[in-house]
């Protein structure tokens, strides 16, 4: 079975390198998966159940990145035994292009299967596979490419909410230079309880400065 694809993931290169290399992000996109471990920099354990057609099983393999370019792209080698309901074995080549603010991700793959799994014809067995590849780079678009538009968005709302300190801090440091010029004024009158009652002025606007500055 050869099967390719090509899929644009919102995220920058660098992020959807790692989020490749992410056990967790690849667990909860992999359709079936109910377990997946890193046990080495190039190594990964998984168990996943697959149901092609009429048979469903409980596959566990093993698999192996190989030809390492971060953060271009690797080449994958792995095995899954699903016992009675047969075997799949094979590789794929995963290539990552700079696409603007995204990514585009291709890859070309091979496999092999065997068994019952062999005996439900190659269509079958394609359709299928395809169907979990879209599953998967689907899922997998939506976590790293959220993950990513949410980091913008928590960005923007941090400017905005810098711009808007900004502005409430200078409108009441003005307001507070207008007080102080009152204040001078005023207190040479001796108006309205005099140089003392203005001071306790003074410290409620310097109070409401040090409150504005910090919302």
């Amino acid at each position: 079975m050869d099967m390719k694809g090509e899929y644009r993931i919102p995220a920058p290169r660098q992020k959807v390198w790692e989020a490749l290399n992410d056990p967790d992000i690849l667990k909860a996109c992999i359709p079936g998966c109910e377990s997946l471990e890193k046990t080495s920099d190039t190594h990964m354990s998984a168990t996943v159940t697959a149901k092609v057609g009429p048979v469903k099983a409980k596959f566990k393999g093993d698999v192996t990145l190989e030809n390492l370019n971060p953060p271009e792209g690797y080449s994958i080698v792995g095995e899954g035994k699903g016992g009675v309901a047969g075997f799949a074995k094979g590789g794929a080549d995963v290539h990552l292009a700079e696409d603007g603010d995204g990514t585009i991700l291709t890859y070309e793959a091979k496999a092999q299967v065997g068994g019952k799994l062999a005996q439900l014809g190659s269509r079958l067995i394609d359709s299928t596979a395809r169907k979990m590849a879209e599953e998967f780079f689907g899922k997998f678009s939506e976590v790293v490419g959220g993950a990513e538009a949410e980091a913008r968005q928590e960005e923007s709302a941090g400017e905005s909410a810098m711009d808007s300190l900004s502005g409430a801090t200078h409108a009441a440091e003005d307001a507070f230079r207008d007080v102080e010029e009152k204040l001078e004024v005023e207190a040479g009158k001796g108006t309205l309880g005099g140089p003392m009652m203005w001071g306790f002025i003074a410290l409620a606007a310097l109070i409401a400065v040090i409150l504005i500055a910090n919302m």
